[in-house]
């Protein structure tokens, strides 16, 4: 019970620092939701991996409760990726003052969410350790070996990476932070070490 209290002040929190962010010059105040979800996507993508990794040791070690833990891996990852594509959608509206679904930073991504629906719809029905894990595995490495090499159309580069701010970096990285402790909360919270659901 103490660790759902846990993720309510990490949820808190994100909020926070996400509220009293800085504002940039061409984004204005819009850059504190575009840190945002740049963090949930590093973060989804992260923990994607992390689940594809947590199969790949299942499959070689036949350990049931990796299995599990992959499970709940890519339950987490596939939360982050549901929730940063609506607010893709927000931020085009917000920035570019319209919808463009044909940018690859939009499509590629929504492909990617709508596969993990039915992955893991499909691995909770089936409900097979080996099989959790292989499909995570699979998903996983597709999933970074296909965002990696994303050409973009209007989405820009990275306003993080590409700015002189320090503080506009310290606060990605403090989002990032963040949202990567909530995901570790959220994934110990529905971990299920005896099955693999």
């Amino acid at each position: 019970m103490r660790s759902k209290y846990w993720i309510l002040l990490t949820l808190a929190a994100i909020a926070l620092v996400t509220a009293f962010g800085p504002r940039e010059q061409t984004l204005g105040a819009n850059l504190r939701l575009v840190t945002l979800h740049g963090a949930m996507v590093w973060t989804g993508k992260l923990v994607f991996g992390a689940a594809a990794l947590a199969g790949l040791a299942a499959l070689v070690s036949r350990r049931r409760g990796l299995a599990a833990l992959s499970q709940a891996l890519g339950r987490t990852g596939l939360l982050f990726w549901l929730t940063y594509l609506p607010m893709s959608l927000l931020l085009m509206q917000l920035t570019w003052n319209g919808l463009f679904f044909d940018e690859p930073r939009w499509r590629v991504p929504f492909s990617f969410g709508v596969a993990a629906v039915l992955l893991q719809a499909a691995l909770w029905l089936i409900n097979h350790p080996d099989l959790t894990s292989l499909g995570n595995l699979a998903f996983g490495a597709a999933l970074w070996w296909r965002m990696g090499g994303l050409g973009t159309v209007l989405h820009p580069t990275s306003a993080i990476s590409a700015s002189d701010s320090l503080r506009i970096q310290l606060f990605f990285v403090a989002l990032l932070i963040l949202t990567l402790l909530f995901a570790l909360q959220f994934t110990r919270l529905i971990y299920r070490p005896q099955r693999a659901d």
